[in-house]
């Protein structure tokens, strides 16, 4: 059994910055012919705006910070305070921007659900601690060799991390005949939210459902299939992808 044939995530670089340049160049957009102004975006324009627009104040932010710390010293400790926040914003912005699109680099062969599984949970920032996985051998042995499955789980838990408050994750991996399904449960989602980015078709002009937006395009392209429920307070994002 194995999802899709296609690509591996690329390795992150060292330092924000270095990771900020890197992002920026796999999603620079190439030279093309004009087009007309009601065009809808290209994915990777809309990332780049997307990325310039949302990081205007955390900067700017960390910037001020960093300008005060000579002049206040007394307040050191809480303007470092300020500026681990401000990073740490920066950085989940980056991981999923990171996650959402990019050059597609070719892979030599198929890597493990579980390998993938544990890679893109490193790669959000969203604390083991938090996560409880649901997994059996036979799904952690299933051959992934598509970036793209990746990519979804890595937005999958960004999201989670970004925007659940601490609350706990689940992640149910089941295969089934000619499918896997990946369900992440979290409690206290706003669904009416969750459920507009999942809908939309065209990419936002801002961060706020890139992720998201990222999940259903990329599952799609893959010939998957989103579904979602709510059950106790609790809302269920499943990712539906084809065994190939």
């Amino acid at each position: 059994m194995t999802l899709a044939a296609d690509t591996q995530a690329s390795t992150c670089s060292r330092g924000l910055l270095n990771d900020l340049a890197r992002v920026l160049r796999a999603h620079l957009p190439r030279p093309r012919r004009a087009r007309a102004a009601e065009d809808a975006p290209s994915p990777e324009d809309a990332v780049v705006r997307a990325l310039c627009h949302d990081m205007r104040s955390p900067l700017a932010s960390l910037e001020a910070v960093l300008g005060s710390l000579d002049r206040a010293p007394g307040h050191a400790a809480e303007l470092l305070e300020l500026a681990r926040a401000q990073t740490a914003h920066l950085s989940s912005m980056l991981r999923t921007a990171d996650a959402t699109g990019g050059a597609l680099r070719r892979s030599a062969g198929t890597r493990r659900l579980g390998e993938v599984v544990q890679a893109s949970l490193a790669a959000s920032g969203l604390p083991r601690s938090q996560l409880t996985l649901e997994m059996s051998e036979e799904a952690t042995d299933i051959g992934v060799a598509d970036a793209r499955v990746q990519r979804i789980l890595i937005n999958l838990f960004e999201n989670a991390h970004r925007h659940g408050r601490g609350a706990p994750v689940r992640l149910r991996v089941e295969p089934r005949r000619g499918w896997v399904d990946l369900a992440l449960t979290q409690p206290g989602v706003p669904v009416n939210r969750v459920v507009q980015h999942l809908r939309t078709t065209r990419p936002p002009t801002d961060l706020t459902g890139l992720g998201l937006w990222s999940v259903q395009r990329q599952t799609r392209e893959l010939g998957g299939r989103l579904l979602w429920a709510e059950h106790g307070g609790d809302f269920t994002l499943t990712v539906q992808l084809p065994d190939r």
